[in-house]
């Protein structure tokens, strides 16, 4: 086996499958049965257990909100104290397996701090949200969460309709474009640190995987399927490798530093503890997110470190895209984790005058 060659197909599923050189434990999550009344019993925390310090320029408060699918979403709202009239609104999600605890929920109570009203919330199937089976993705029901944080700002009374933005960081950036390339609604969207998880996942890092290790992939997961449906419960793929192995790439040792040490690490992460169900990768092998991106007519912010390994994903998605308001913003010497949490990496002041310029 040429190593060199097959480490990065493997790493393609790192986040996602499990499938990774280091080797992930073998945790399983029972299924559930799917009536209405079941998925949506949500037990909501009252504390403040953000990986962040509570700000006391906004007022926070926890929300809920359904999706097109019935799925009960729950947010973290952040409103500017003394915040009068219909305020421009922004929704926040990623990264791909980490909850609004996390990153999203800091950039949200930032740009709070600045004057938007925004809201952070957990993903369908994961974090303190619904839906049933647990730690799921799904570029279709992902995509909608966005629109469903849409249909829910539009509804507010401190909202102008008008003037709501989206923010997706790592996996969630592709899916706020592809939320951006269906949602009019829409009038502005930044992305972070940007992942192309259909892309990643079918052509592996680097696009280094070709069509017999595709097909092996897709064995995998199939012959997975078969056994999650004999034993009645979902193998779980392993959050970000625990130990760290001495030869990890970079950018595998800059996730464990995020979400497996108190910088990061939260009890409801996926990245942090258990990971995904294995199976997720499948339907991303099969539905590229970005197919419409290039009818996007919203503006769009998109933001990446460039020393990066996921860099290429922000650059070739906005080769795609259209029209003189679409930017994208490459911060010198930022590695894919320092978006994450590193406030004096991540560009808040161009966030915010971006975010002033189109939705006002």
């Amino acid at each position: 086996m040429n190593r060199k060659k097959t480490l990065p197909c493997l790493l393609a599923a790192l986040l996602l499958t499990g499938f990774t050189a280091a080797g992930a434990a073998n945790v399983t999550d029972k299924c559930n049965p799917h009536t209405e009344n079941d998925m949506e019993k949500l037990e909501l925390t009252s504390e403040w257990d953000k990986v962040f310090p509570q700000s006391d320029k906004v007022n926070h408060s926890k929300v809920t909100f359904h999706n097109r699918y019935g799925i009960t979403l729950v947010a973290d709202l952040y409103v500017p104290k003394q915040a009068v009239g219909k305020l421009a609104a922004i929704a926040v999600s990623g990264p791909f397996g980490a909850v609004k605890e996390q990153s999203s929920g800091l950039y949200a109570q930032t740009l709070a701090e600045r004057g938007f009203l925004t809201l952070a919330f957990d993903p369908s199937f994961t974090g303190e949200s619904g839906g049933q089976p647990r730690y799921v993705a799904s570029p279709d029901i992902n995509t909608e969460d966005f629109c469903a944080a849409v249909d829910y700002l539009s509804t507010r009374d401190d909202v102008d309709p008008e003037r709501i933005g989206i923010l997706g960081i790592c996996g969630w950036g592709g899916m706020a474009l592809n939320a951006a390339a269906i949602d009019t609604r829409i009038k502005a969207t930044v992305t972070s640190t940007m992942y192309d998880m259909s892309r990643v996942t079918a052509n592996g890092y680097f696009d280094s995987m070709d069509a017999d290790q595709r097909y092996e992939l897709r064995r995998q997961l199939n012959a997975q399927r078969t056994a999650d449906y004999r034993n009645g419960s979902y193998e779980r793929a392993g959050g970000v490798v625990d130990p760290l192995p001495a030869d990890a790439p970079q950018f595998v040792k800059d996730y464990y530093a995020y979400y497996k040490t108190p910088r990061g690490y939260h009890k409801r992460s996926l990245n942090s503890n258990d990971g995904w169900n294995k199976t997720s990768a499948l339907s991303f092998l099969n539905m590229p997110i970005l197919t419409y991106s290039n009818e996007i007519r919203s503006a769009v912010l998109m933001i990446h470190g460039d020393k990066a390994h996921s860099c290429y994903f922000s650059r070739d998605a906005f080769k795609k895209l259209t029209g003189d308001n679409k930017e994208l913003l490459l911060i010198p010497g930022a590695n894919h984790t320092d978006l994450y949490d590193n406030l004096k990496v991540i560009p808040f002041d161009r966030i915010e005058s971006f975010f002033r310029e189109y939705l006002k």
